[in-house]
């Protein structure tokens, strides 16, 4: 038996904690109506177990294989498209809503001035309705506006994705070391010469890897948005599971995850090159 001063001071918070957890999750969880056990129903394995069984072999007759890899271009293509265009907002928004080069907090020792504050929390707020709307609520909007096919996938991704950049690039701008920024500002450098040569070195692996991770949330996000129409691998999943072309959906399936493969090999590589 543990004497009392080997005995864990952290132990009695730790279970408090734990307690306290699960006080919370419960009503939660029966709001949610979760029932995990219904899984090892025997009706329920017999169903999904038959289910599965379609999908095997997966299809891969030439016919099909050509139509699956026009979807995949396609899906690489909205959600590579979509990025560029959500860059193009998010960075310079994310410069704007970070405090990492505010001259009133160089030379005030940290405190931003006013000014900076009136533009920098506009344009917070713009940056949270951009990411608070689902991409496939937008989907569904610029469905309407611009027709079925791939360019209301674009547009979707570019708006969603913007917010969502452009939130976390501020974040990461305001993690780094700033008094290398700081130093540039107050002696006399602009802005950008702030951030190229004092944030961006120290921000650039995370930055990039974060970059790279929402561009296979874009490629998700592609295949989910084809249901609704807007083109590429979810669209042709939405056809084969219509026609229980079981097999074919298999087929796609895995060409996602090898697509979500090569992204996770991109970023690690990447993320070697900046480290």
């Amino acid at each position: 038996m543990l004497s009392r001063d080997r005995r864990d001071p952290a132990a009695l918070p730790r279970l408090l904690l734990a307690a306290l957890a699960v006080l919370l999750l419960w009503p939660g969880i029966r709001l949610a109506e979760l029932d995990p056990w219904v899984l090892f129903d025997p009706a329920s394995t017999q169903s999904m177990g038959a289910f599965l069984a379609d999908f095997w072999p997966p299809a891969h007759d030439p016919a099909f294989l050509t139509l699956l890899l026009d979807a995949t271009l396609q899906t690489l293509a909205i959600a590579t498209a979509g990025m560029a265009l959500a860059l193009t907002l998010a960075i310079p928004a994310g410069l704007l809503a970070s405090r990492a080069l505010s001259l009133s907090a160089a030379n005030l020792g940290g405190q931003p001035g006013w000014a900076g504050t009136c533009v920098r929390w506009p344009v917070r707020g713009v940056l949270i309705f951009l990411r608070s709307v689902p991409e496939i609520v937008w989907a569904l909007l610029f469905v309407r506006a611009v027709g079925l096919g791939p360019t209301a996938g674009v547009l979707a991704i570019a708006i969603t994705y913007a917010g969502m950049l452009g939130k976390v690039y501020a974040e990461i701008c305001e993690s780094v070391d700033q008094r290398p920024a700081q130093a540039l500002l107050r002696a006399g450098a602009g802005r950008l010469a702030a951030f190229a040569y004092g944030i961006l070195p120290a921000a650039a692996a995370e930055l990039t890897s974060y970059t790279v991770y929402r561009w296979e949330c874009a490629v998700r996000a592609s295949v989910v948005m084809g249901f609704v129409g807007a083109g590429g691998l979810g669209q042709q999943i939405d056809l084969s599971m219509r026609m229980f072309a079981s097999a074919e959906v298999a087929s796609m399936l895995l060409t996602f995850i090898a697509l979500v493969l090569l992204a996770d090999l991109l970023s690690r590589l990447l993320r070697g090159r900046f480290a």
